[in-house]
This record gives C-alpha cells, structure tokens and sequence, in this order.
C-alpha cells in the first residue's frame, strides 16, 4: 500500500515537471515574439510551478524512506519542507513579476501583443486547470501536503493567465481602435498576476509551516480515533489522545483507562489491541503509543458527553 502511495504521488510530480517544462517554454517563447508583458510574466510564473514540481519530487523520495535510528518516527516531514520551498518560490517570483510589471508600466513603452498570446493562454488555462484537478485529489487521497500546494501552485497559474488574458486581449483591442490607454492593460495584468501570486506563496507557507511544526489533529479529526479506541474490549476510557501529523501520516499518543485490578501482563495486552485495532482501521495512522492507566471515575473524558458511569465498569456503579 504504502509503495503504491509513492508511485502515484512521483507520477503525480512527474506530470507537474513536464506540463510546466512544455507551457514554460511555449508562453516564454510567445511571449517574447507577440511583446506581452503579461505572457512573459505567465511563462516565468510557470517556470517557478518546474521547481517547485522537482522540489516536491525529491520531497517525496525522502518521505518513503523508513525510520531509522536517528529517524524513528520516519521521514513524513520531507513532505512538509518540500510544501515550504514551494511556497517561498511562489513569493521570491511574485515579488520578481511585481517589480518587472511596476517597470513596464512606469517605463512608458508597451507593445501590441500578436493574436496567438491569446491562443497560448486559452490553452494554458485548460491544461493547468486539468493539471490543478489531476493533482488536488491526488493529494486529498494520498494526504500529501506537497502534492496539495503544487496543486495549489497550478490554480495560481489559472488566475495568472487569466488576468494575462484580459490584459492582453484589452491591449490588442487598444491597438486595434488607436486607444492608447488600452495597452497598459497587459503591464496592468503582468501586475495583477504577480500579487495573486504573492498571495497564494504567503498562504501556502504559513499553512506549510503549521504542518511542520508538530501540528496534531483537531477534535472533529481526532474524534474517529477516539470512538474506534473505545469499542476495543477492555478499554473503559479514553483519557487523553493526540495524533502528530507527518506528512502523508500521524503518530499516535493515547491513554487510555482499564480495570485496576487487571495484571500488568493484561493491561499490556489491552494495549496491543488498541494499537492494532487503529492500525488496521485507519491507513494514515503508522505507529501508536498506549499508556495505560488504571480507571478513576473522576479523570475528565477527552471527546466525550456521556455520564462517567455510562462508560464505568459495573463493579464501580
């Protein structure tokens, strides 16, 4: 199973690095023929999206190597770094976009962008949209936090050559009817992309950055665990629960209360079923750790409503 993940998540990087290497290359190069400022602008928003698709590949290559002694708990987290460099190369080329934008429309000298920009960028929006979908539910289903922003780095990419679109299509209708205002529109555009862009790398890295630094599960994510752990024979209470996110998967930390009287010897038992039960039952959960506590009627319930005594052994009631 876990292979599997890994071969779809590296496909998925590699369908990112040759569609962005291929539109890169073809809105650069029509770009700097049709004299658009904002295509030129689109080609280098999707040379970032190749970086950020090879810093997401070798992320993912890291992520798939097994604990080791100074690794224990794995190497999920390579995910999360690969998340951050992909974000802080949206912004170091939102803030290039901003500054060459801010120049072409101060430096007073635009062009008429040719007909084919606007072919370049209809196709463009197509191809990242489906790349966008491709590789959104891709990182939903396999809980990549890396694919997940790549996506997010593709949908970027849409609003870009959408508003390049606008702009150069107003600056060709400028030209066309001698509006010369119109043609600032595609600079105007080229400025408009690069703060979208600016947007979704600040967005992305704090959101990164959260993950990275040992972020556990929220109660409506923690909630399943805790129900799954209390239809285990022999656990009376879930006392406390946290699960650590790592990347694609979660380390879990659990107490839980069993009867007093049991041996050390049956109360260990308990825990291995615990441990194996979440193990089976949910497929990002890699590794538990149960601590086993003896059974207080007064110990508040983590997740819970219900009187103490509804979930009390009948020797206590």
């Amino acid at each position: 199973m876990a292979t599997d993940r890994f071969a779809q998540a590296e496909t998925g990087a590699w369908v990112g690095i040759i569609g962005n290497i291929l539109l890169a290359g073809l809105k650069g190069v029509a770009g700097f023929f049709s004299g658009s400022h904002a295509l030129i602008a689109d080609a280098f928003h999707s040379a970032s999206d190749v970086a950020g698709s090879f810093a997401v590949l070798v992320g993912i290559k890291a992520a798939k190597r097994p604990p080791d002694r100074d690794h224990p708990y794995g190497h999920g987290k390579a995910e999360s770094i690969a998340a951050i460099i992909v974000s802080v190369l949206l912004l170091v080329v939102g803030l290039e976009l901003l500054i060459s934008a801010i120049k072409a429309i101060y430096g007073g000298h635009v062009d008429i962008p040719e007909w084919y920009a606007l072919a370049v960028l209809l196709l463009s929006i197509v191809v990242k949209e489906g790349m966008f979908q491709y590789k959104f539910r891709l990182g939903k289903r396999l809980s990549s936090q890396a694919l997940i922003a790549n996506a997010w780095e593709h949908r970027s990419d849409v609003y870009s050559s959408i508003a390049a679109l606008i702009g150069v299509g107003a600056a060709m209708l400028g030209g066309k009817f001698r509006m010369s205002w119109l043609l600032y529109l595609d600079p105007v555009a080229g400025l408009v992309v690069a703060l979208l862009v600016l947007k979704m790398g600040y967005t992305l890295v704090m959101d990164s950055i959260h993950s990275t630094m040992d972020h556990v599960l929220h109660d409506e994510e923690a909630n399943p665990l805790i129900k799954a752990v209390q239809t285990v024979d022999g656990v009376i209470l879930v006392d406390e629960l946290r699960a650590r996110e790592h990347g694609h998967y979660v380390i879990v930390d659990i107490k839980i209360s069993v009867n007093p009287v049991l041996t050390v010897a049956e109360g260990h038992s308990v825990g291995k079923r615990v441990k194996q039960h979440l193990l089976q039952q949910f497929l990002h959960v890699a590794d538990v750790f149960v601590h086993i506590n003896p059974f207080d009627p007064g110990y508040p319930i983590q997740g819970q409503q219900q009187d103490v005594r509804d979930r009390s052994p009948k020797w206590l009631q």
